[in-house]
């Protein structure tokens, strides 16, 4: 990871729907998930900005501490946040680093119009319980076996969100990039760990496309905005 460093107002001010936040933190949960992604980061959310919104935070989570913005309510699993609450949380509460990736070049209307069809569809998905979490990234590693005469969701190359019955936070980035068209189709969802979109690891973006250095994030401490609810 680079040593360049923003304020966190900056952060905000620079990013772009598809850019993406990569987290760090120490905790048992966290260095696990670092431990089995063989990478130095545990979370990953992507920025959604549209119009005059500030900018919102997509990803998955345990937590329910901040209100989810498109359904209006407080919720686990996946879930739109206000982005400056959401690193805040994550920074404060949670004890994470964070690094903001920028996504090279700008998306296209048609990009976007897919980011916000797939909050649509996946929003409110619930989070995979944490002992299912390794086995999951482990299955992701394994080649699909096709038995003769049988199918199943994304055999045909289009896992998409219709297979999607819980999402932890690498996949709902990775469908929601495949929705995009930034990456290629065929993969499993559980293909993805946070440690796929760390500069470190090769994430097989399409031509053309391409997620910058990780840039570190400096966060104020917190001001109450993210109260414990």
């Amino acid at each position: 990871m680079s040593d360049a460093s923003i304020t966190l107002d900056e952060a905000l001010e620079l990013t772009r729907t598809g850019d993406v936040w990569v987290f760090r933190g120490r905790s048992g949960p966290d260095r696990a998930i670092q431990m089995t992604t063989n990478s130095p980061v545990n979370h990953v959310g992507m920025s959604v900005v549209v119009d005059d919104m500030p900018p919102l935070m997509w990803h998955a989570e345990l937590g329910k501490s901040l209100p989810d913005l498109w359904s209006g309510t407080h919720q686990r699993g996946v879930q739109l946040h206000d982005a400056r609450d959401a690193v805040s949380v994550w920074a404060n509460r949670y004890g994470q680093r964070a690094w903001l990736r920028q996504l090279d070049p700008a998306i296209t209307r048609e990009m976007e119009d897919a980011v916000l069809r797939t909050v649509a569809r996946l929003d409110g998905t619930p989070f995979p319980s944490t002992a299912r979490l390794a086995g999951r990234w482990l299955r992701g590693r394994i080649p699909r076996i096709r038995l003769p005469g049988r199918r199943r969701a994304g055999e045909d190359g289009q896992w998409g969100e219709s297979a999607l019955e819980t999402a932890y936070c690498a996949e709902v980035v990775a469908v929601t990039y495949e929705a995009m068209g930034l990456l290629p189709t065929g993969r499993r969802p559980n293909w993805y760990d946070p440690g796929r979109f760390w500069s470190g690891d090769d994430l097989g973006m399409v031509e053309g496309f391409r997620l910058g250095g990780e840039i570190s994030v400096r966060i104020p401490a917190d001001t109450g905005r993210t109260r414990r609810r």
